[in-house]
């Protein structure tokens, strides 16, 4: 049975379909209608069909909203279908531990690596607990920490990217929210071992940038990756939140867009309504992109795996500039 309460707004029209189709499935099971195999057929033809033609031309406000979305898979999802012996780590050594950013060992394809990533959270509890994804100083404290704990240990690192910033607050503030962010991204960048981040959901700003500025950065097809949210950018640009759809078009957030300068260097497919409907598939497409990706710096020393990532993002200026 289809959830229509989680339907984005532009899903609508599927709404009604999909509760025919609920209801006549239920009858058949019951065995209270009859034949409605045809009539169900029919009706799942059609809705198939309304979904494709709704998600044919997604523009970039309804991908955002498909980034957003609450069903897609966490980082705890991909933890738990991709990596094996999985042994979580928590804490900066600092302050304190950051639940919006978890990382840990595992094998992943049979290799020892550390992964990081951005959690969410999915019950309202789990969304608190995460601080829906808006990590403070301390999580990017603590994602240096696993990235030269990484890199002592000659392991690959895996990014999974899924924030709408980081955290804005006071507290994050007192406690050096940039110079936490502008070190992770440096180490990043230093990193004498192979890193590849996924952007799974939303990449926002900062928040995304400082555990996403790896040798190869891929993209999920309805993801967005943007240096600020687009209600942030109407509300500095047009001093309204309901332009947010014209910043969303303006700038360029899209996987499509963003191969196209050369920000990321790969999209990987959605099924047909997205992510959130087709977790396993996602999942496993992602798992394949990210070993194939990780496969490229097999036997790359340090520096050449340093050299990779400095001019892949010198790489991106001169385009711009061009």
């Amino acid at each position: 049975m289809v959830n229509t309460a989680n339907f984005l707004d532009f899903e609508k029209p599927l709404v009604e379909l999909e509760k025919k189709i609920d209801e006549l499935t239920a009858a058949a099971a019951a065995g209270t209608g009859a034949n409605v195999r045809d009539e169900i057929s029919k009706l799942r033809a059609k809705s198939n069909k309304a979904l494709a033609d709704l998600y044919a031309n997604l523009d970039p406000w309804k991908k955002t909203k498909v980034a957003r979305h609450p069903d897609r898979p966490h980082y705890v999802d991909y933890v738990r279908s991709l990596v094996k012996d999985f042994v979580p780590l928590a804490g900066d050594r600092n302050f304190a531990d950051d639940e919006a950013i978890m990382g840990g060992l595992g094998r992943f394809k049979g290799r020892n690596c550390v992964i990081i990533g951005h959690e969410k959270g999915k019950t309202t509890d789990e969304r608190l607990k995460h601080n829906f994804g808006m990590a403070r100083p301390e999580g990017y404290r603590k994602a240096i920490r696993l990235m030269d704990m990484a890199e002592k240990f000659g392991l690959p690192v895996i990014s999974l990217v899924d924030t709408a910033g980081a955290y804005p607050g006071l507290d994050a503030e007192e406690r050096g929210q940039a110079e936490a962010i502008a070190r992770s991204t440096e180490r990043c960048l230093t990193l004498g071992v192979p890193m590849v981040a996924v952007i799974t959901g939303e990449g926002g700003s900062g928040g995304a940038v400082a555990i996403a500025s790896a040798n190869s950065v891929l993209m999920l097809e309805n993801s967005i990756y943007s240096v600020i949210s687009p209600e942030g950018a109407a509300s500095i640009l047009y001093r309204s939140n309901d332009k947010a759809k014209d910043a969303a078009i303006g700038m360029k957030i899209t996987a499509q867009d963003l191969k196209g300068l050369g920000v990321i260097d790969e999209i990987i497919p959605e099924p047909l309504g997205g992510a959130h409907r087709h977790s396993d598939a996602v999942i496993k497409s992602v798992g394949e992109a990210v070993d194939k990706a990780l496969k490229a710096f097999d036997g790359m020393d340090a520096a050449a795996i340093k050299a990779h990532r400095r001019e892949r993002f010198l790489k991106i200026g001169r385009s711009l500039q061009a």
